[in-house]
């Protein structure tokens, strides 16, 4: 029973790891089908010119997988910093009072639902094999040999969005012109459709509701620059 304890923290985290990594790719590649949407949309109110909506579905794609890519990359360094500063005070306070980390470790186990003595024994056990890993498992929430990595984050949000955005920029490019408008505003919905629905289950949310509010989004965000693209269009601009 003592060793299962270490064993079911990392578990949950690793699961918890997994889900917070499949919301941000969902959430990636919705963040890809409306901007690159609202743009190519906005550029088809003013020009039904082909290269001209390639150029600048192209742009947006290249420009909004890179901003994800290095702001992902920001966030999770800053994580992983945090992660590694928090190991090594946990080191350091083994090293210099572990009669009072044994104690800290004996207090947490028994907050879980183990008796006192249970709970000593398991501490002492979990000590003896491995005190950095336990203490940093129990009390932290961390698995020294599995910390967040920044290159995989994000790669992971780049090609989140570079996928969304390849949605509408195909859509807005490849059928004939008079086709163009509905083919995408069709597309973009079901793909808006279909990430409020994934992101309602990882997260266990309300399906019906996310998918309203995702669609609902999406196409306020086209019908907004439509509008503004077609103003501008007719003004000459």
């Amino acid at each position: 029973m003592t060793e299962s304890i270490p064993h079911d923290e990392a578990h949950g985290g690793a699961l918890g790891s997994r889900l917070n990594w499949l919301r941000a790719a969902v959430l990636g590649a919705n963040d890809g089908v409306v901007s690159t949407a609202g743009l190519v949309v906005g550029v088809a109110g003013a020009t039904d010119d082909r290269s001209a909506l390639l150029t600048a579905g192209l742009a947006g794609l290249l420009a909004g997988s890179m901003s994800m890519a290095a702001g992902e990359y920001v966030s999770v360094s800053t994580q992983r910093d945090s992660e590694k500063a928090a190991l090594a005070q946990e080191k350091r306070e083994l090293r210099e009072q572990p009669e009072a980390e044994l104690q800290e470790l004996t207090d947490l186990l028994a907050q879980r639902g183990l008796s006192r003595d249970v709970a000593r024994e398991a501490a002492e056990q979990l000590t003896e094999r491995d005190a950095l890993r336990a203490h940093a498992s129990v009390e932290l929430g961390i698995d020294p040999d599995d910390l967040t990595n920044p290159w995989h984050a994000a790669w992971a949000s780049f090609l989140a969005f570079t996928v969304g955005a390849l949605l509408p920029l195909l859509a807005i490019v490849l059928p004939p012109a008079a086709w163009r408008l509905p083919v995408t505003v069709l597309s973009v919905l079901a793909a808006l459709a279909l990430t409020g629905y994934s992101s309602a289950r990882t997260g266990n949310a309300a399906v019906g509701r996310a998918i309203l509010r995702n669609m609902g989004g999406g196409a306020l965000a086209m019908a907004v620059t439509y509008a503004a693209g077609s103003l501008l269009g007719a003004t000459g601009v």
